[in-house]
């Protein structure tokens, strides 16, 4: 998953980028708002986390403008502005969350995979790995010519696969971006739900997708 960070104090945006990184992210980052209007025009993110106090266009008005030109990227807004009439206009204009600093990583994180799960019911996504479509408008899934029914969290987690296809993500990373708010989650979840996703999706296929890459997790890919 693609992530653009803004953030024009150049330490904390170095922080900010290494965090999201070791956890999986691919990330992008600059400090001004032209820089990243230009961003987000010219390459699609899963999520932004937008500084409001940037040189040149404030973070309000690149809000404003990617939002005039259609881009619905999941914007989290975090800036040192506290007041409550500054978070009401940048929920208003139309940013998916608001986080004020000081700020825990941890509670970034959780914020940026909630803004990157919401963003599925929102945009007319088909994913397509292989013989393998994920059409998220539907919610359906279908290989090859066989229509697969799966449960809603074995869709997640499939989802979660499909959008980071072709590369490796952890046993943590799938219980992160899935079970996020669930407390009392089994050490051995994530692998119960990889046998039921196997099952179904490679059960009967020449060419097995999901595939263990063993001491490190799992990987979907679409060809050998």
């Amino acid at each position: 998953m693609r992530i653009l960070v803004v953030e024009d104090e150049k330490d904390l945006n170095r922080i900010i980028v290494k965090e999201l990184e070791s956890e999986g992210y691919i990330v992008d980052s600059c400090y001004d708002g032209e820089s990243a209007f230009d961003y987000l025009c010219m390459a699609e993110y899963d999520g932004v986390i937008l500084d409001i106090m940037i040189p040149g266009k404030d973070g309000f008005t690149v809000l404003k403008e990617v939002r005039s030109k259609g881009i619905t990227t999941p914007i989290l807004f975090l800036s040192a502005k506290s007041d409550v009439n500054d978070i009401v206009r940048g929920l208003d204009l139309g940013a998916d969350d608001y986080m004020v600093k000081p700020f825990e990583f941890k509670e970034l994180l959780a914020r940026i995979r909630m803004i990157i799960r919401k963003k599925v019911d929102v945009h007319e996504n088909i994913y397509n790995c292989g013989d393998l479509v994920v059409d998220c408008n539907a919610c359906s899934v279908k290989r090859g010519e066989r229509q697969i029914e799966l449960s809603p969290k074995e869709y997640s987690v499939l989802l979660y696969l499909i959008r980071n296809q072709n590369i490796v993500v952890t046993r943590e990373q799938i219980e992160a971006n899935i079970w996020a708010f669930d407390r009392d989650v089994s050490s051995n979840l994530v692998d119960v739900y990889i046998r039921y996703l196997r099952k179904k999706i490679d059960d009967g296929f020449e060419f097995k997708m999901i595939q263990t890459i063993r001491g490190v997790g799992y990987v979907l890919k679409g060809e050998a």
